[in-house]
């Protein structure tokens, strides 16, 4: 309890510094809405594992930590953002470092027509009413570090699509770490109109040896018929805590595609929540998670079927090295009225060593009775007939088994459609696979 208290009141105390700085403009609608979330950040306790939620995951190592809001940014070696950046010519780009938006490194200049896209600092400011039509009205603030993200939230994305509007170039959004025990909170609002289309990309990363905690918040709006393809790659620094939580609300014939692909951290937890408003509407949930050492991985995944004739599917994947653990738990809701439910779940994991673990808990909880829903879970280990065919062939052991490991891995990132961004996440793959095993 004593970290916990520790925590809250250093967080507050944050949270007092950020309101009552010159250029923080306490009479904006989104103070209303933050002052909100500070009250309930307060009153809400921190989770422990007697949570059923968080019941294999210990968040004490984080609540020991005494983390601050940056108040700087540094340079950054140009090398090190071309290893992150897809080509800036064929992407709309957004570069932040320790939170803070950085323009030179970003290119948000001659947009399409039909696309506002501006920091959410600066979009509170040139569109209230657009951003508060969506702000925390998916995002639930009954979840601690939800609230704690809307208290402290100057930086992130907003995002607004027009009606109609096909947005060619995909947006890459870039968010760096470079100082030791700083706390960031990301707020990214994504409004996509009726019958739009655009492609969105997020990479959380850091350098250096440095601790870290990056809070992190996506609120989703997919309109009627509109459609949604989000690729979130998580490849923070060893040493660096990293929560996230993504909000989906699909519209009738909506479609909402979510690639959640982990390989960093020390702790990490990720809340995904989809759910649909109306009928006729698709979500995919593809999730891939590679760690080694002592990493630690939950992903927290929930799909809510309020509506009837809404197809999911969802497939996560873990491949766990050395004494690394991961937790899977993936809730399918189907309601009463939810009847021509399909919902697809499978969670599939590799151990490569003895020490590894993984708990893992796929759940469907259907009310309704004309539906097709199945889930399944499986943990094991490199099948030892493929090894052997391989070996047979010239091929020695570590390549044979990063072979294996690639192909079990690859099929989560084959339906990405933006090919230079597939094409990454299969190179960073092999490059991991070969690497280390």
């Amino acid at each position: 309890m004593h970290h916990s208290l520790e925590s809250k009141l250093h967080y507050l105390q944050s949270f007092q510094a950020v309101e009552l700085s010159p250029n923080h403009e306490t009479e904006l609608p989104l103070h209303a809405i933050r002052k909100e979330a500070v009250e309930k950040f307060s009153s809400l306790p921190f989770p422990t594992t007697k949570d059923e939620e968080w019941r294999y995951t210990n968040i004490s190592p984080l609540l020991a930590k005494s983390f601050k809001p940056a108040d700087s940014i540094p340079e950054i070696p140009e090398k090190f953002l071309d290893e992150y950046l897809f080509d800036t010519g064929n992407f709309i780009t957004l570069v932040f470092v320790n939170g803070y938006f950085a323009k030179e490194f970003s290119n948000i200049e001659n947009l399409p027509d039909g696309i506002i896209i501006e920091t959410i600092s600066e979009a509170i400011k040139n569109h209230p009413e657009l951003v508060l039509e969506g702000f925390s009205k998916t995002a639930s603030e009954e979840n601690i570090f939800t609230a704690l993200n809307t208290a402290l939230s100057d930086h992130g994305t907003f995002l607004y699509v027009a009606k109609n509007k096909s947005i060619e170039k995909p947006i890459q959004i870039l968010y760096i770490n470079e100082a030791d025990n700083i706390a960031v909170s990301p707020r990214n609002l994504f409004f996509v109109n009726e019958n739009a289309d655009v492609k969105i990309i997020e990479t959380y990363t850091g350098f250096g040896e440095q601790t870290y905690f990056t809070n992190q918040v996506s609120e989703f709006i997919v309109k009627e018929s509109a459609r949604v393809e989000h690729v979130r790659i998580q490849d923070e620094q060893s040493n660096a805590y990293h929560v996230s939580t993504l909000y989906a609300e699909i519209d009738k014939a909506g479609n909402f595609s979510s690639y959640n692909i982990n390989f960093g951290g020390q702790f990490v937890r990720n809340n995904v929540q989809a759910k649909f408003n109306g009928e006729l509407a698709e979500c995919r949930l593809n999730g891939l998670y590679v760690t080694e050492g002592n990493q630690f991985i939950d992903n927290h995944t929930a799909i809510d079927h309020a509506q009837p004739n809404c197809l999911s599917n969802e497939l996560y994947k873990g491949i766990l090295d050395d004494t690394s653990r991961a937790v899977f738990n993936g809730k399918v809701f189907v309601r009463e009225d939810a009847q021509k439910t399909n919902a697809y779940q499978q969670n599939k994991n590799i151990l490569l060593s003895n020490e590894a673990l993984v708990n893992t808990k796929p759940q469907l909880e259907i009310f309704a009775d004309d539906v097709k829903c199945s889930h399944g879970a499986t943990v094991g280990q490199l099948d030892k007939e493929q090894l052997f065919y391989l070996k047979a062939r010239g091929i020695n052991e570590a390549e044979a088994k990063a072979i294996l490991i690639y192909a079990f891995a690859s099929d989560v990132v084959h339906a990405i459609s933006i090919t230079e961004v597939r094409d990454h996440l299969e190179a960073l793959l092999a490059k991991k696979l070969l690497e280390e095993k």
